[in-house]
């Protein structure tokens, strides 16, 4: 016997055949996929360095691909959250301000983790034959092991919150 009153109060919040949830979702989905997909192709193949005349240039065009998406992910994620029944408990102040430090703190470790990182190492340059000089240890690398996901997560989560 499996006790579902817990999914049956989840999915009393979440509306999950709403046009805008299922394209956050699928956005959500398709960019670590496309971007993954894309930098081992480029890796076995340097297709896109020779298309471009460098490993540079197509390093810089896959991460511009890759802002475009993030973008586009934002947005379906703000729709939806915008759809979505809101839970009365976070309809307090509380739980703005403690959505809006969530959030601070992702978009510390992202920023940081850019700073330390540069373009070509935030957007895969290794792929593309772009390799650091040595590993990153200074912040937020000196703390987290991710800080990029982790402060994309908490940056989802308290916008969430917000």
């Amino acid at each position: 016997q499996v006790d579902v009153t817990a999914m049956a109060r989840l999915f009393g919040y979440v509306d999950v055949t709403d046009s805008g949830f299922i394209a956050a979702v699928l956005s959500i989905a398709f960019n670590p996929l496309f971007w993954n997909v894309v930098a081992r192709w480029e890796h076995k193949t340097r297709a896109l360095s020779r298309a471009f005349g460098s490993p540079h240039a197509a390093c810089y065009c896959l991460g511009a691909v890759i802002l475009m998406l993030n973008c586009v992910r934002s947005h379906c994620f703000t729709e939806a959250m915008k759809s979505q029944p809101k839970l009365e408990g976070l309809d307090y102040h509380w739980a703005y301000y403690s959505g809006l430090a969530i959030l601070a703190v992702g978009t510390l470790f992202v920023i940081s983790s850019f700073l330390a990182l540069g373009f070509t190492g935030t957007f895969l340059g290794d792929y593309f034959g772009i390799l650091m000089e040595a590993k990153v240890t200074r912040f937020p690398f000196s703390i987290l092991d991710n800080p990029m996901y982790w402060g994309s997560t908490a940056i989802y989560l308290g916008w969430s919150l917000m």
